[in-house]
């Protein structure tokens, strides 16, 4: 698939989002994927804020980027932090030069192998209520062009969560993000079962749920939550193709 039609098909399927009853945590997942696909970066990651005005991660291309996420939330320091605060898009074309403006999220990354970030607020008119973390292997800005199209999928996956509002309403706002965090919460435990019992890692684990979820028509949170519960049994996860809920 082309560059261009990479593009358009993604902001399709995001704007395909735009229903009564959607999957956040799989809208955010597909945008992080398609980020890595669609650009010249390496990982990345989708954070939503809660009324406390802390902030979760949500979705990442890969367990390494979800756990550099977690750091730089967990020390209140780095790109998607600013990004979040300000509503602006924040950046760092070099992480490995000794006056960058976030010493510990940038020493986490480097050690990662990873050089440069750009971080794009998730809003909608004055309203930011996340960011786009995008990272690179190589120092450098993003082109102008892909930067254009990153926050282009931002802002249609923003949209999607506050869909049909005529206006924003920040209580309806904070019911989807809370409810896309238990999801995430219910999704993890529910990797925790499946790599367990089928012998597989996380990111395996996950790909196999994710799967089978939009294999069969069904909310990945839901999917999840019946594994856990038992009603949908984590072992029927043994190979990448699983049989249809009963």
């Amino acid at each position: 698939m082309s560059e261009s039609a990479l593009l358009i098909s993604t902001l399709v399927e995001l704007a395909d989002s735009l229903v009564d009853d959607f999957d956040v945590v799989e809208l955010l997942t597909l945008l992080s994927e398609r980020s890595v696909q669609a650009f010249d970066v390496a990982s990345a990651a989708v954070t939503l804020g809660l009324p406390s005005g802390q902030l979760h991660v949500i979705a990442a291309s890969s367990d390494a980027m979800r756990d550099l996420e977690l750091f730089e939330l967990q020390c209140a320091e780095g790109p998607c932090v600013d990004s979040y605060r300000s509503g602006r898009p924040a950046w760092a074309g070099d992480l490995a030069v000794d006056d960058v403006a976030w010493p510990r999220f940038a020493g986490r990354a480097v050690e990662a192998g990873l050089r440069s970030v750009h971080s794009l607020p998730l809003r909608l008119r004055a309203e930011t209520i996340g960011t786009l973390s995008l990272m690179r292997t190589s120092p450098g800005a993003l082109a102008d062009t892909d930067l254009a199209a990153a926050q282009a999928f931002a802002d249609v996956a923003t949209i999607a969560i506050v869909q049909h509002q005529a206006m924003v309403d920040a209580q309806a706002i904070n019911s989807q993000l809370q409810h896309a965090l238990n999801s995430r919460i219910i999704i993890e435990q529910a990797k925790g079962k499946i790599a367990e019992s089928a012998g597989v890692d996380m990111a395996e684990a996950f790909q196999r749920l994710r799967q089978h979820a939009r294999a069969h028509h069904l909310l990945l949170a839901e999917l999840a939550e019946a594994v856990v519960n038992g009603s949908f049994p984590a072992g029927a996860f043994a190979s990448p193709s699983v049989p249809p809920r009963s």
